[in-house]
């Protein structure tokens, strides 16, 4: 069989690909260089890979830029990283709005700093008539967090007497979520080696295909973005089902 013709069997590519992206200051580190150094070469992967998403048409992309846990990082370190995120949203406007990308943001995002946190809002609103791709970035982010929050959401609506616990399902909860619009992640990815989901998108993951890589965030450029999108398109997504009941659902579509 050709190299054309194993291409062709390939699966689709994902709607949407979400990225644990762990390992700047184990790559400063490494070079004898403060980690706020890390932060900063990991910010030119970000534009990379969000750049390597548009142009393969995926239409949503989540990357988990600062989570809850890491408010307990050196005073120095946080506000290096607030900095970057305030510099990535000044210097990526335009970038965003000419590839017709929406900004959003998940997580406790009042915990930001008031000048990032009114440039945030000021770019998602800017934004926010984009259509052909989604980036959201988890910040001051918990997986476990979101679920608590959505469940107080829920419990107020009962309430009001607007719901009724028996109202709750799957798809009623989604939608108390932080974005509960967006799909469920097809693909996580996780850089530098380290093989857990440390309180990223919990509900959401429960049958996300995982990839884990040992390279290092700030080295994860487009050439290892599509080592791990092939990984993905090869293998069976069954989500409980066997083998057969796959193929059977799918020769029954195509008739």
């Amino acid at each position: 069989m050709s190299k054309k013709s194993n291409i062709t069997t390939l699966k689709p590519l994902p709607r949407h690909v979400a990225v644990i992206m762990d390992g700047n200051g184990r790559w400063a580190q490494r070079r004898y260089m403060p980690r706020i150094m890390g932060h900063r070469q990991g910010a030119k992967t970000v534009k990379e890979i969000v750049t390597a998403t548009r142009e393969l048409n995926i239409p949503y992309l989540t990357l988990y830029a600062f989570s809850k846990e890491n408010w307990s990082r050196p005073a120095e370190e946080v506000s290096g990283l607030m900095d970057l995120l305030y510099e990535y949203l000044q210097k990526e406007l335009d970038e965003l709005l000419g590839k017709r990308i929406r900004l959003r943001a998940i997580g406790e995002i009042e915990a930001l700093p008031d000048r990032v946190y009114d440039l945030l809002m000021e770019t998602m609103e800017k934004t926010s008539r984009n259509y052909e791709m989604q980036l959201i970035l988890a910040l001051s982010y918990g997986g476990r967090s979101e679920i608590i929050e959505a469940a107080k959401r829920f419990a107020k609506r009962c309430m009001k007497g607007e719901m009724y616990p028996d109202d709750l399902d799957e798809g009623s909860f989604r939608s108390f979520l932080y974005a509960g619009d967006v799909p469920d992640p097809d693909l996580i990815i996780r850089t530098s080696g380290e093989k857990r989901l440390s309180n990223f998108l919990l509900f959401q993951a429960a049958y996300s295909e995982l990839y884990i890589t040992p390279t290092l965030w700030p080295d994860f450029n487009k050439k290892e973005f599509m080592k791990a999108l092939n990984d993905y398109r090869c293998r069976e997504r069954r989500f409980g089902m066997t083998s057969e009941q796959i193929l059977l659902r799918c020769t029954s579509s195509e008739s």
